[in-house]
């Protein structure tokens, strides 16, 4: 595993966790943190020992976007993204295991965005998502107006993208952005379960779900059925597929080993 300057990666029971590491300025977005995080998520979805990636930040903040001092009038704001955010947002796109936002703090702008684009989001009553980018007369980007309607419906996407009304752990789980609220107090420990209990899944036929889904929501019925049954015959030919159904005939709880 290479050595980060702006990013921390821990693995653990099966679980790789990689930790935004720039807490004096919130963990904002820099040019080598956009690349450092495309290498290290890569990295995990290669790694057959990780069954899980957390992305979680430093300090009281997960990320609040990018550091607004690379920015100026100057600025070509289509090319600033096609250089440095879209190759990340691409990468996270194409992971196939299971992602979780661990969203400790602050997630403001490209660090919303970058929340959004995980599978799944934990919160607390201290986490806070700002949209943030009509406050400076941008429109949100990094995959953000992608992703955000697909997440919680048209109507409440343009209101957070558009009002800037920071939104807080609860109303996130309200809305259905998070997956689950978890008590502040209990913060690691509860992220640790979850992200075992993630871990733990038939990881290869998460990736088929994760995978299969997302197309399904561009194509006709008939395709996306086809594609149903060619993702079950590939499922249906793991190891996990097999131990599942030792396990119910046993009436045992199953034991995944990713393959």
């Amino acid at each position: 595993m290479e050595k980060f300057e702006t990013v921390l990666y821990e693995k653990k029971a099966g679980v790789a966790t990689l930790t935004l590491h720039r807490p004096n300025s919130f963990n904002a977005f820099t040019p080598l943190m956009n690349k450092e995080i495309i290498t290290a998520v890569t990295d995990a979805d290669r790694d057959i020992d990780v069954r899980c990636i957390v992305i979680t930040g430093a300090g009281r903040a997960f990320c609040a976007g990018e550091d607004i001092g690379n920015v100026d009038e100057h600025t070509n704001h289509a090319m600033f993204l096609r250089e440095r955010y879209h190759p990340m947002v691409k990468a996270l796109r194409v992971v196939s295991k299971p992602t979780i936002a661990a969203v400790n703090g602050v997630a403001a702008g490209a660090g919303m965005s970058l929340a959004l684009l995980c599978d799944f989001r934990l919160v607390h009553h201290k986490t806070k998502f700002v949209s943030a980018f009509m406050d400076i007369g941008l429109i949100p980007d990094s995959g953000f107006i992608y992703v955000l309607p697909r997440l919680v419906g048209y109507a409440k996407a343009l209101e957070i993208a558009t009002l800037g009304r920071p939104m807080s752990g609860e109303e996130a789980f309200e809305f259905g952005l998070a997956t689950e609220l978890v008590e502040f107090n209990e913060w690691d420990d509860g992220v640790a379960v979850f992200a075992g209990k993630i871990a733990g899944m038939p990881t290869k036929a998460f990736s088929l779900v994760k995978r299969y889904m997302m197309d399904s929501m561009h194509l006709p019925f008939e395709e996306a059925l086809e594609q149903e049954a060619q993702a079950q015959r590939i499922a249906g030919l793991t190891e996990d597929h097999q131990e599942g159904l030792q396990a119910f005939r046993e009436k045992r709880k199953p034991k995944f080993v990713g393959k």
